[in-house]
């Protein structure tokens, strides 16, 4: 699937969704938030797919946050920025629950909206040269509970404050140091690295895979909204499935599984 500004591209089982606006750093704009649910949704349903990859295109930029060219026709007035911030709102949630790994491939800037996007994945991997802000404070620009909380959850309190007050571009040996990524990647090598690193999880048992994402969501949210029952279900059907046969007979066999999701 592509579109003018967004590319959907799967190969065995991983799926890689590239921003493709490399003239504008890839920039974001409404129609490609739309893009980017529409592909999410195709990745879900398609039972091949087990791990999504999300890129810039360009080798510049990740994404370098909203398209400011198009805020005087997007977000200009009270009605049209409520309906902005519905609007990626719901990508953001929608990607932050996705039922399956996701993975942020950053190679260079991640900034604003691209920051928003790579916070909502489960991996951030980055090449050396990528710089990372949340430039908002010098627009003006209004942040939700939602998008603070997930940088509060992933940097912790007092370097997100400084973050987020400062605007102020840290680099990608930072971002290691603080939890923002978690691999640091020589520029030039970034591609092959998430390409094994993503067929590596892909190999693995998606029921286990399955149930530790939807466990792991669980896990942060209010102790009084998780699901419990839920979580002991996904680790059961785990061990109720030919995958779990499969798992065993490999290992005592001395060979690779080859797992098929049930």
């Amino acid at each position: 699937m592509t579109t003018n500004k967004m590319i959907l591209n799967i190969k065995s089982n991983v799926a890689y969704i590239t921003f493709n606006n490399p003239e504008k750093h890839n920039a974001v704009s409404l129609d490609m938030w739309d893009s980017l649910e529409e592909m999410l949704n195709q990745c879900e349903k398609d039972h091949n797919v087990r791990v999504v990859v999300l890129n810039g295109a360009g080798g510049k930029s990740f994404v370098s946050g909203a398209d400011i060219s198009k805020f005087e026709k997007e977000r200009s007035t009270k009605e049209a920025v409520s309906h902005y911030n519905n609007r990626t709102q719901k990508v953001y949630e929608r990607l932050e629950s996705f039922p399956k790994p996701t993975i942020a491939m950053i190679d260079g800037y991640c900034i604003g909206g691209g920051l928003n996007v790579a916070v909502c994945c489960d991996i951030r991997i980055c090449s050396k040269k990528s710089q990372f802000a949340m430039p908002a404070a010098k627009l003006s620009l209004g942040y939700p509970f939602s998008s603070i909380k997930r940088l509060f959850d992933i940097m912790g309190p007092g370097m997100s404050k400084h973050f987020m007050f400062t605007a102020e571009r840290i680099l990608a040996d930072e971002a290691l140091s603080c939890g923002l990524v978690q691999k640091l990647v020589e520029d030039g090598n970034l591609e092959e690295f998430v390409n094994h690193y993503a067929e590596k999880i892909a190999g693995n048992a998606p029921l286990t895979i399955k149930a530790m994402k939807n466990i792991g969501i669980e896990i942060l949210k209010n102790p009084n909204d998780r699901n419990l029952d839920e979580c002991k279900k996904l680790a059961e059907a785990c061990f109720d499935s030919n995958d779990y046969v499969e798992g065993r007979r490999a290992f005592m066999e001395k060979r690779k599984p080859n797992f098929k999701g049930n």
